[in-house]
């Protein structure tokens, strides 16, 4: 067995790149006042995957811009997610679509070795943001960080985007907008009414970032039970807080993972396509079983003394009282010094600041499927109901056709696609998918430059002398002599 060694490795990725030959020409046609085939918002692993099998597509003018500072900051791993491993198996397809040299195993393996890829179980959390790293620089995928999308608006030749780049407004103009936007790009954060009391200096959301050191000494209160509720307790615990509380609405924690039932390829490729009542009772049936945390964020924390778990415990009611937050569960009272809250997010076109202004024209999930009445959730009801790249559809047919031009790559897509969309498991289905629903729109859109462009005079590769000497020719008969 070889030892391990990444140059060796980032030889064979670029010589693996190099003989898929050399990226297709651009073929879409450009449009007056338009500055991008292609805007992806989101930079992280989605982002960098799309805009390269895009490139490869032979879709230009594709640009990729994050609101992050730089590539260190920019996604979740290094920053509001605080698990030590990804959730997900280690032998999922990423970014590496069919390419393996890209992979991240074959990365791994080159700086560490095969066995000690075989003897982890799950990829460790920063590893994964270092290969990210090491795939975007492989792939050439440059990354405009400083930008953030604050508007999108519609005109007769595709869509307006209002930008703020580093401070300053900017308007630039794009055919496609793939919003690669995590949870957040969802709708927004879920922080619920009866925290509504407490003043930002004693409660943040766990997708905000948290001083933990800050904690130490001090009584820590965590509202919620699935995996980031797990993680930041770990942290504060791990930071040296006096004392962690997690609270849950739930009698006993969710162990039960229910997404595994369908953990197979038939139901993975061909789930988009099922009939809406089966995808709807999927996504419920994930939502009343509840977000289950890996056993061993579980184990992260049970080993601290100072940890307690809190079951069949919903807040009654919470106030701020002389510098600490009052927690009231049922008859009984808590002080604490901070509060996390570890509820997730609400999914809602109407809350993206991208979105607001139109977010009536989007078909949602209740305008399409009618669930008899004990399968009624309010809150699925709100999700986009999405075409099969992921598009928009209007609710009213004519009223909004541009709204086709923006694709949904967040877990907004929950229940169109079976599985939380964004992360690692969406890759080897929904990248191609997005990505060939660009690519057929652009060039039907364009369908009268590409008719003129199929009927080009083509100049001859060869003429008549090349073939002359071979030609046929019988001999003189004798009546002819």
């Amino acid at each position: 067995m070889r030892d391990p060694n990444p140059n060796t490795h980032d030889l064979w990725a670029r010589e693996s790149l190099r003989l898929l030959g050399p990226d297709p020409g651009n073929w879409v046609p450009d449009r007056p006042g338009i500055d991008h085939n292609v805007l992806i918002v989101g930079g992280g692993h989605t982002g960098v995957a799309l805009a390269y099998g895009l490139r490869r597509a032979g879709v230009g003018r594709v640009s990729v811009i994050d609101q992050a500072d730089g590539p260190k900051t920019a996604g979740v791993w290094r920053s509001v997610a605080r698990m030590h491993k990804l959730r997900t198996l280690k032998n999922l397809v990423g970014p590496e679509g069919s390419n393996p040299a890209l992979s991240f195993q074959a990365w791994y393996e080159a700086r560490h070795g095969r066995d000690a890829y075989a003897a982890i179980d799950r990829i460790a959390r920063i590893d994964w943001a270092d290969y990210v790293d090491w795939y975007r620089g492989i792939v050439g995928v440059e990354v405009r960080y400083g930008t953030t999308l604050s508007r999108i608006v519609p005109q007769e030749s595709g869509l307006r985007l209002e930008l703020i780049a580093n401070g300053k407004v900017q308007s630039e103009t794009a055919r496609k907008v793939v919003l690669a936007t995590g949870f957040l790009g969802g709708g927004s954060v879920y922080v619920p009414p009866v925290l509504s009391k407490l003043p930002a200096t004693h409660l943040q959301h766990t997708s905000q970032q948290i001083d933990f050191a800050a904690l130490s000494g001090k009584r820590v209160a965590v509202v919620g039970a699935a995996a980031s509720a797990f993680d930041a307790a770990a942290v504060a615990l791990e930071e040296g807080a006096a004392a962690v509380h997690l609270f849950s609405r739930r009698r006993a924690l969710a162990a039960t993972a229910v997404n595994k039932a369908r953990a197979y390829p038939g139901a993975y490729d061909h789930f988009p396509r099922l009939p809406d009542a089966i995808r709807w009772q999927q996504a419920l049936r994930y939502r009343r079983s509840g977000t289950t945390a890996p056993a061993d964020s579980i184990e992260r924390v049970v080993i601290f003394p100072n940890f307690h778990v809190h079951l069949d415990s919903p807040l009654t009611s919470a106030e701020f009282e002389q510098g600490q937050a009052l927690l009231v569960v049922g008859n009984d009272t808590f002080r604490f010094d901070f509060v996390i809250a570890a509820t997730g997010y609400a999914v809602d076109p109407a809350l993206r600041p991208e979105l607001a202004g139109f977010s009536d024209h989007i078909l949602r999930w209740r305008d399409r499927y009618a669930p008899p009445e004990s399968e009624r959730d309010d809150e699925l009801g709100r999700y986009p109901y999405l075409g099969p790249g992921l598009e928009l559809r209007e609710l009213t047919p004519g009223a909004a056709p541009w709204l086709k031009d923006i694709h949904i790559y967040n877990p907004a897509a929950f229940i169109d696609r079976g599985i939380p969309v964004g992360d690692v498991p969406s890759m080897r289905r929904d990248l191609p998918a997005v990505a060939a629903r660009i690519s057929e729109d652009l060039f039907l859109a364009d369908l009268d430059a590409h008719k003129i462009r199929f009927n080009t005079t083509i100049t001859p590769d060869f003429d008549e002398h090349l073939y002359a000497s071979a030609i046929w020719r019988p001999a003189p008969s004798e009546a002819a002599e």
